[in-house]
């Protein structure tokens, strides 16, 4: 069985820990491992491989940590846009034979019971190898307003329901045959080929021409262009909500979608008080309980407060009261709206090569500290709007400025012009760190043409 992750995600809802370029499938949330870490090791013992399917941006965060958990996998899907789970799920599958037995998974769910997780997988594995089309269905602990349903009849599904008011969906729970919509998914990948085709078939069309037209150096790699051909549509409404095919296994499994701050607050460790445990005892709490306080670098001091959500990323603050956190997303629209890089990208900004983290940005200037790792290099490329300073602090670094290439070791330092060609390359066995100091009108992150680059970001 083939494990198919889909890392998609754009970190509206648990902003500002979760941005556009650092989604919640890859936050270190839980003991030092991510939500995509946990959902690679969960399934590690019952599918033979992983394949991935990311935004083109995100894949080396994949990449990296599965590194880190000392796996491997050959099978990327990289897609330059997202157009929902019902082609992403094509895409994968036309790169598989059609008698393989897939296992979809989104990658930032939370599933605490190993043992019931591994029995309702089994029993879905067992009903996939029959043609059919399963679906996870979870069984309901409380009145969910948030989630979709799956109305069921034993393993027989009788609908899907859109996600229902509160009265309805308190319905819901007392029917006990009511479950929420996982998003998980278990069939051969022909058959569920076949039922796109039947039931969503521009879908599949289009899919289909996107996948022939694909690069395949290392990785599937879908064109901007036919990914936007495709009709972005989600697998429940493309095929599951109209298939005869559709059997669905209810699943008790402790399992969360870590949709909201107030979720994450369920999961994580609390103190005698009921607030969340911060690294380093950064919290110091006089008089004040069942707070979700999260804290990054500062400490964070409360008073005689309650039932608070209280997130310190450094460049962003988050205060909200519990119960309210799914508007999170309204303050992501709002930043977007004033033209900010908040909802992107965080002060330490993850890339295929190391990271770069903003020290200080002020119209004229901005100052960063960049590490680069053993074997990497940035892309060959120029700016058009700022000049460039070097100072190479500890390892290495091979520069390339024009035609020439010189050896900067720590101490030493470079100029880069203003439009003119360059490189850094860490051609050692130590991570180069430099500070790099931007000068001139516009320092942003788009001002850059990349002429060469080993990771297709061209």
């Amino acid at each position: 069985m083939t494990n198919i992750i889909l890392c998609g995600g754009s970190g509206t809802r648990l902003w500002p820990i979760s941005r556009t370029l650092m989604p919640k499938q890859f936050v270190k949330f839980f003991d030092d491992r991510s939500l995509f870490q946990l959902t690679v090791e969960r399934n590690n013992s019952i599918c033979s491989e992983q394949f991935i399917v990311s935004n083109t941006e995100q894949y080396f965060l994949a990449l990296d940590q599965l590194g880190e958990l000392h796996k491997t996998t050959d099978k990327y899907l990289l897609e330059p846009v997202g157009r929902n789970t019902a082609p992403a799920i094509a895409l994968a599958c036309m790169a598989l034979d059609p008698q393989t037995i897939v296992l979809v998974t989104p990658s930032d769910h939370l599933i605490k019971d190993q043992q019931s997780y591994i029995q309702a997988v089994e029993r879905a594995k067992k009903l996939a190898s029959q043609d059919y089309l399963v679906t996870f269905g979870i069984t309901p602990t409380f009145p969910e307003t948030g989630f979709g349903y799956i109305e069921s009849n034993g393993e027989n599904v009788v609908s899907f329901k859109e996600k229902p008011d509160l009265q309805t969906a308190t319905q819901y729970l007392n029917a006990g045959n009511y479950y929420w919509n996982s998003g998980m998914f278990c069939f051969k990948a022909g058959v569920f080929l076949e039922e796109l085709q039947q039931h969503s078939p521009l879908v599949y069309e289009t899919s289909i021409v996107a996948f022939q037209n694909a690069t395949t150096n290392g990785m599937i790699r879908i064109s901007h262009e036919h990914m936007l051909a495709i009709p972005e549509d989600s697998i429940d409404y493309a095929v599951m909500e109209k298939s005869s095919r559709v059997k669905v296994i209810a699943s008790d499994i402790g399992w969360s979608d870590v949709g909201s701050f107030d979720a994450l607050y369920e999961e994580l460790p609390k103190d005698s008080n009921g607030n969340t445990a911060c690294d380093d005892n950064k919290h110091i709490s006089i008089d004040s309980k069942n707070n979700l306080v999260l804290c990054d670098g500062r400490k964070i001091a409360t008073v005689d407060v309650e039932d608070l959500i209280i997130v310190d990323t450094g460049d962003a603050l988050l205060i909200s009261k519990k119960g309210s956190s799914q508007k999170v997303k309204n303050v992501v629209a709002e930043l977007k709206n004033r033209n900010t890089e908040l909802h992107n990208i965080h002060l330490t900004a993850h890339r295929p090569w190391g990271t770069y983290t903003i020290l200080e940005d002020t119209p004229g200037y901005k100052i960063k500290r960049i590490v680069v790792q053993p074997g990497k290099r940035l892309s060959l490329q120029k700016h058009f709007h700022r000049s460039e300073h070097w100072i190479v602090v500890s390892g290495t670094a091979t520069v390339t400025v024009g035609d020439q290439t010189q050896t900067i070791r720590p101490n030493e330092s470079t100029y880069i012009k203003m439009g003119e060609v360059h490189r850094l390359a860490n051609d050692g066995k130590i991570p180069v760190v430099l500070i790099e100091a931007q000068v001139g009108e516009y320092t942003g992150e788009d001002d850059i043409v990349r002429i060469s680059d080993e990771y297709n970001r061209v």
